[in-house]
């Protein structure tokens, strides 16, 4: 009895090792799955590299010297039924491919962006790009025959009158559709910019009722353009309609209503507080060059002269950032020239 215990625990001792080495045993078929899918997913990957490689290279042949580092910049939207549509990507890509031209002649542009779009593009998509394409060309060409208008380049209806001259000549190519998707955003702008001149050069207006005028066209553009501008335009104008108030000797009074009517009380007051530190900074300058000219034209020899002036320059500005601005201030002025105040 005792016997036949031991070999019943030694066979279960047998068949556990056995399964444990069975366990432990590298399993062939799962290796060579594993194996199989490193290895589709290695050629894969690279099948990726060399298509992109040959891509890339065939990119390149269309490109021009100076832009070898470039991608093609031709995002062409299409639609479901593979027809292009029409929008300022597809102005881009026109132009990154025109503005080759020096480098290449316009023939040779033509046929490398015909063959670069056939390659990359099929029917319907394809012959609509080709179409607009020669009549995007023919444009070119014709805007460059346009004459200049007989007016004066200070006056707003010269850029009205060429900018209604490009408007004529386009329908002449494009549907309204086309004109749209190519000039839409641009036009926007260029209208702002005209309507911005003609309010800047009405002499009925005050500056005051010219910053409320600017003010109302600026709320008129899309929510992205304010962002992008307001802070150029605001300066722009703010420099313009301030100088006008000064030249014709305006009050300040008339320069508050007009940064009112322009950016609002707030930045009204900062600015009225940056004026302050302006004024301050140019009654300092204009003291210490007085003094100091007084020195220099003084009985004293060099030494004691230049001992005085770095005495005195010590007593009105201890502040390192505003000896080394007022540096400026004194080789202006010692060259005869008109002192670096800002307005």
């Amino acid at each position: 009895m005792q016997k036949n215990k031991i070999w019943v625990v030694l066979a279960v001792v047998i068949l556990a090792i056995a399964a444990l080495v069975y366990w432990l045993m590298p399993q062939s078929g799962t290796s060579e799955s594993t194996s199989r899918e490193q290895t589709s997913d290695t050629q894969s990957a690279e099948k990726i590299r060399m298509q992109q490689a040959m891509h890339n290279n065939a990119a390149a042949s269309f490109l021009s010297p100076s832009q070898q580092d470039t991608e093609i910049n031709c995002q062409l939207r299409l639609d479901s039924s593979n027809r292009l549509i029409v929008n300022e990507q597809t102005r881009n890509c026109f132009e990154y491919f025109i503005t080759q031209y020096g480098e290449k002649s316009l023939e040779a542009i033509s046929t490398d962006f015909k063959a670069y779009i056939t390659q990359s593009h099929k029917e319907p998509a394809l012959s609509q790009i080709l179409d607009l394409w020669q009549r995007y060309l023919d444009y070119r060409n014709a805007l460059g025959q346009l004459q200049a208008p007989n007016l004066s380049q200070e006056d707003p209806q010269y850029y009205r009158s060429i900018f209604s001259n490009m408007q004529n000549l386009r329908k002449q190519y494009f549907s309204d559709y086309e004109i749209e998707g190519l000039f839409g955003t641009e036009d926007i702008y260029t209208e702002y910019t005209l309507k911005r001149m003609a309010v800047m050069d009405d002499k009925k207006l005050s500056e005051a009722e010219k910053a409320q005028k600017l003010q109302e066209l600026f709320k008129q553009l899309p929510q992205d353009w304010q962002e992008n501008l307001e802070q150029l335009n605001t300066l722009q104008d703010l420099r313009s309609l301030t100088a006008a108030i000064k030249a014709r000797g305006g009050s300040a009074a008339e320069i508050r209503d007009m940064r009112l009517n322009l950016v609002g009380p707030e930045a009204t007051q900062r600015l009225e507080q940056l004026d302050g530190q302006r004024s301050q900074w140019k009654s300092r300058v204009e003291d210490y060059l007085s003094t100091r000219d007084q020195i220099m034209q003084s009985g004293m020899n060099d030494q004691a002269k230049q001992q005085a002036v770095k005495q005195l320059r010590g007593q009105h500005f201890q502040n390192p950032q505003e000896q080394l601005r007022l540096e400026t201030f004194e080789q202006v002025h010692d060259q005869g020239g008109k002192l670096p105040f800002a307005d």
